[in-house]
C-alpha cells in the first residue's frame, strides 16, 4: 500500500480533487451541502533506483531520505494550489509541509496547535471572525517578504478551486502586512483547521489568478457560470516554472528523475536554522516500487503499508517499526443496486459476525491491523471523545459468532442447501469481490475475507484488479463486493470519517461520474426509528457547540453500528520503517504522544524535524 494522498472538495455543484489517494480516497466536503467530486488516481510509478550518495556522518551533506509518490514533469507540474491535479507534490504529502508550510501543525493527542507561519489565531464568536496573525520577518525564497496578501491570495484560489473552507467563509481580507481577517458565514469547529493547515502560496506567483478570483467572488459570480468555469479551467492550466517557497526546503528541479527527487535547503525558509538536514531525498512509487529501496537502507522513513514478510525482514535488519494510528482502514463495500438482498441489515450483520476481523487484520498487516471494537464508522481512538460511556454500550462489537450469523440469515429468508447459502429467491449467494492487486495489505485482507465467507457457505470469487481501475468501477457500480476505505486520516473530527463511509462511494458523489456507487439510501429506519444519515452527518460539524455536535455524532455512530452500510474490517496502524544511526540520529520514542498524530495529516517526523528533534547523526 502506498501513502495516502487525500483529495479536496467543496460544497459546490461540481468539484475537483488533488492527486487522489491510492489508498484512502479521503474526500473533504463542505457541510452546508455536499457536492460531487471527481475521483482520479496517480499513475503507477516505475521502480525506484537510488542514485549513489550518502548523507550520514561520513562527511558531505546531511540528508534525510524518504519516499512518497510524485508525478514527473511534464505531467507533474508546479501549480501547487489546492485542488489542482497532478501537482509535483500533492498538498497532502507530509513533505509538502517542508516546502509550503501552513500556519500551524496539530498535536492530535494534546489537541493543541504548534504555530508555524503564524504566531496566533483568534476566534471572535460574537463578530463571526477569525484573525490570523503571521510571524514577522518571514521571507520567500526570492527574498520578498511573506505578508497577509499571500494568505488572502491563497484563500481566493481556494474559492476558485471550490475548496471546503469556503463552505464556512464569507470573506477574507488583509488588515495589515501580518494580519488576516477571515469572516465566517457558517460557523463550524472544523474551520480553524482549514485555515491553519492551508499551505500558503506566494502572491508574486499566483496573484494575477487570485485577483481575478477575488473580483469574481465579490461580484457573486457563480463558479458554475461560463465565466467561472473558464477561469477555473484556465487556472488549472497555469504552469509556474521556478517554485518560490517559504519553507526550509525547495525543489531541485534539474535533478528530478522518475525514481527520485531532491529537496534542497532554503536558508531563508521558516525555521531553516533549526533543521539539521541539507537535503531531503524522496524516492518515487508504490509499495512494490519502494520496498527494495527501503530494504537496501536507502530510505530512513516511509509511510507505505508494507507486507508482513517485508516488515519482518526490516525488523531483522535494524529498522524500527513505528505504528501511528491512521484512523482508517479497509472495509467491505456492497452494491445495493445489483444485489437488493443485501439491503436487509440482518444480512450485513450476519456477514460481520462471520468474519474474524482480528485474523483478517493480522493476515493483512500483522500488528498494524487491529479489529475495531466499536464499529462506529470512525476510529476507536476517537470514540470516547464523542460518544458517552452509556452510548458506547449500545455499540455491538460483532465478534465472530457463526451461530448468530446463521440465525440472522435465516431470519432474512436465506436457506442452506448442500453446505451453501441460498438467497430468498432460491439463487446461490454468489458474489465477486474486487480489490487492488498492488496493495500489500488490502489484497490479503480481501483474500482472507473471501476465504472466511466461502468456508461459511457463501460463493465468493476473488477479482484482483489494478488499483487505478478500482475506484472507477465502484463509482460506476461495476462490482458486487469491493474493498474500499472507511474512516479518515486527514482530520480528527468524525464528520470526515462519515463523509468517507457514506458519501464518497455512494450516490452522493458517484453521480459526478454518472454512477450510483454502492447506492445505499441515506434515509433509513433503525430499531429506534427513522434517521436521515445525511442530515445528521452534515449537522455533526456545524456550529460551535460541541455538545450539539456530539449528539449528532452519537446518532450517526449508533445508526452506523446497527445498519453497517459498509463493514470495517480493521483499523490500520502504520508500519512505518524508521532507520536510526545511518543518516538520522533517532525518531520519536514509541510512547511519545506525538505518535498519535495521523502520519498523513500532521506528520510527526516533519513536526520533529522542524523542532530539531529528528536530526542528522
Amino acid at each position: 500500500m502506498s501513502p495516502t494522498d487525500s483529495g479536496n472538495n467543496s460544497s459546490g455543484a461540481s468539484a475537483r480533487t488533488n492527486a487522489v489517494s491510492r489508498r484512502h480516497v479521503l474526500q473533504l466536503f463542505g457541510i452546508a451541502g455536499v457536492g460531487v467530486a471527481g475521483i482520479g488516481s496517480l499513475e503507477a510509478c516505475s521502480p525506484s533506483k537510488p542514485n549513489a550518495g550518502g548523507g550520514g556522518s561520513n562527511g558531505g551533506s546531511k540528508e534525510f531520505h524518504g519516499a512518497y509518490p510524485y508525478q514527473l514533469p511534464p505531467k507533474g507540474h508546479f501549480n501547487l494550489a489546492a485542488g489542482v491535479t497532478d501537482g509535483i507534490q500533492a498538498s497532502t504529502s507530509p513533505y509538502f509541509d517542508l516546502v509550503y508550510p501552513s500556519a500551524g501543525l496539530y498535536y492530535w493527542a494534546d489537541k493543541k496547535w504548534e504555530w508555524m507561519m503564524a504566531e496566533s489565531g483568534t476566534l471572535d464568536e460574537a463578530n463571526k471572525t477569525y484573525t490570523l496573525k503571521l510571524r514577522s520577518g518571514l521571507t520567500w525564497s526570492d527574498g520578498k517578504p511573506v505578508t497577509a496578501k499571500d494568505v488572502v491570495s491563497t484563500f481566493n484560489l481556494h474559492w476558485l478551486m471550490r475548496q471546503q473552507a469556503w463552505t464556512f467563509l464569507s470573506d477574507v481580507s488583509a488588515k495589515d502586512d501580518t494580519t488576516v481577517l477571515f469572516t465566517i458565514g457558517t460557523p463550524s469547529t472544523v474551520l480553524e483547521r482549514f485555515i491553519l493547515r492551508a499551505g500558503i502560496l506566494p502572491d508574486s506567483v499566483y496573484g494575477e489568478w487570485a485577483t481575478k478570483a477575488e473580483t469574481m467572488r465579490k461580484a457573486k459570480t457563480s463558479l458554475d457560470s461560463a465565466a467561472g468555469k473558464q477561469l477555473n479551467g484556465d487556472f488549472q492550466k497555469f504552469r509556474p516554472q521556478n517554485p518560490v517557497v517559504s519553507g526550509p526546503f525547495n525543489f531541485d528541479v534539474k535533478s528530478m528523475t522518475n525514481s527520485q527527487m531532491t529537496l534542497v535547503k532554503n536558508d531563508k525558509g521558516l525555521f531553516a536554522d533549526k533543521i539539521g538536514f541539507d537535503k531531503v531525498v524522496l524516492y518515487n512509487g508504490e509499495t512494490s516500487d519502494v520496498t527494495p529501496v527501503v530494504l537496501n537502507k536507502d530510505v530512513d522513513y516511509a509511510t507505505h503499508g508494507f507486507a508482513v514478510a517485508t516488515e519482518k525482514t526490516l525488523l531483522g535488519s535494524g529498522f524500527r517499526i513505528l505504528r501511528p494510528p491512521v484512523y482508517s482502514g479497509p472495509a467491505l463495500v456492497f452494491n445495493y443496486t445489483a444485489h437488493p438482498e443485501l439491503s436487509d441489515p440482518r444480512v450485513r450483520q450476519a456477514i460481520a459476525y462471520v468474519l474474524d476481523r482480528n485474523e483478517n487484520g493480522t493476515v493483512a498487516l500483522g500488528d498494524s491491523g487491529k479489529a475495531c471494537k466499536f464499529m462506529a464508522g470512525f476510529s476507536d481512538i476517537l470514540v470516547p471523545d464523542w460518544v458517552s460511556d452509556a452510548d458506547q454500550k449500545k455499540l455491538q462489537a460483532y465478534d465472530k459468532d457463526e451461530a448468530k450469523a446463521t440465525s440472522l440469515l435465516q431470519a432474512a429468508g436465506w436457506k442452506k442447501a448442500g453446505g451453501k447459502w441460498m438467497l430468498p429467491n432460491g439463487k446461490p449467494a454468489a458474489y465477486d469481490i474486487k480489490f487492488p492487486t498492488e496493495f500489500a495489505d488490502w489484497n490479503p485482507a480481501a483474500t482472507n475475507a473471501a476465504d472466511q465467507l466461502n468456508k461459511f457457505g457463501f460463493n465468493i470469487t476473488k477479482r484482483g484488479i489494478t488499483f487505478t481501475q478500482l475506484n472507477p468501477d465502484v463509482l460506476a457500480g461495476k462490482f458486487d463486493f469491493a474493498i474500499q476505505s472507511w474512516g479518515a486520516s486527514n482530520h480528527p473530527h468524525p464528520y470526515f470519517s462519515y463523509v468517507q463511509d457514506l458519501y464518497t462511494f455512494n450516490y452522493v458523489i458517484a453521480a459526478n461520474s454518472g454512477g450510483k456507487g454502492m447506492n445505499f439510501p441515506l434515509k433509513q429506519t433503525t430499531s429506534t426509528g427513522p434517521i436521515d444519515l445525511q442530515a445528521v452527518v452534515d449537522k455533526s460539524a456545524q456550529g460551535l457547540n460541541l455538545d450539539e455536535q456530539k449528539k449528532n455524532v452519537t446518532a450517526a455512530a449508533v445508526a452506523f453500528n446497527e445498519l453497517l452500510p459498509i463493514i470495517p474490517l480493521w483499523e490500520r496502524y502504520g508500519n512505518n520503517p524508521a532507520l536510526e544511526g545511518k543518516r538520522v540520529a533517532k525518531f520519536p520514542a514509541d510512547d511519545d504522544p506525538i505518535l498519535k498524530n495521523a502520519p498523513y495529516a500532521d506528520n510527526f517526523v516533519i513536526m520533529y524535524m522542524y523542532q530539531g528533534k529528528v536530526a542528522p547523526v
